[in-house]
């Protein structure tokens, strides 16, 4: 396959053990591969190096920050923005091709489905389309609460058929590990950001959350994944919620 004007944007910290599987999905796509590393102390950065990505070693400054850092570097035409535990299928690869010959088009939006437990889920966190391919020109900029980040774009939007394969978790205790994490640092997005916590949110959001990925989506029908998918969901939402009334009453800064 022919390189296309597009830049692959990356940031990465010790993810030796996931950014090969990405890499390799779009190394004989990209023209460039944009990473900007944080002190990673394991192989990350040299596995980078081995399929020719340009790595930039910068302090962690968030993840909107980071991200921002790593398309201010992209030089093609296009940036398509991955995470390191993301991987591109072949059916995107041959829409990716036709995408960016539209020229009305600024920007596209790429379905991410989630392989957990060894099994690519069907319904559970179905949809989570995110705009990941853009133009340079169109001024692509993260935005949004740490850590759930959003690209936002000048110009038109559509959605590409292909998919991404999302290698988020490799087990059930890395998964909560980092239901936990990404709960606690939206708590403190939003403290920063001056919302407050309520009573209604606390007891009820959380079983909206469930019910929602469960039922709605059909989660049950991808089995016990789909019902520990759920479960997840609502923990992150009642723990978001209970990290922003602490940091209320406490006044965490």
């Amino acid at each position: 396959m022919a390189k296309l004007p597009i830049s692959v944007a990356i940031i990465s910290f010790n993810e030796e053990k996931n950014i090969s599987r990405t890499l390799a999905s779009v190394v004989e796509l990209a023209s460039e591969i944009i990473i900007v590393d944080s002190h990673s102390t394991d192989q990350t950065q040299a596995i980078a190096e081995e399929f020719g990505a340009k790595v930039f070693t910068e302090d962690w400054k968030g993840h909107i920050a980071q991200k921002n850092s790593a398309i201010q570097k992209c030089t093609q035409e296009w940036i398509l923005c991955l995470d390191c535990d993301e991987v591109v299928t072949p059916l995107l690869l041959r829409e990716l091709t036709s995408a960016i010959l539209d020229l009305g088009t600024k920007g596209w939006k790429i379905n991410r489905r989630t392989v957990y437990l060894n099994k690519v889920l069907k319904y559970a966190w179905q949809p989570d389309r995110k705009l990941r391919l853009v133009r340079r020109n169109a001024n692509p900029t993260w935005g949004g609460y740490n850590p759930h980040d959003v690209l936002f774009i000048d110009g038109k939007t559509s959605e590409l058929k292909g998919e991404l394969l999302h290698y988020s978790y490799r087990d059930i205790r890395q998964h909560f590990e980092k239901t936990i994490y990404y709960a606690y640092h939206t708590a403190v997005s939003y403290h920063e950001n001056g919302k407050k916590p309520s009573v209604g949110k606390l007891l009820f959001n959380p079983t909206i959350s469930f019910i929602r990925n469960y039922i709605f989506q059909r989660g049950f029908l991808d089995g016990i994944r789909g019902f520990i998918a759920a479960i997840s969901a609502f923990v992150y939402v009642f723990l978001k919620y209970a990290f922003l009334w602490e940091m209320k009453i406490t006044n965490k800064e």
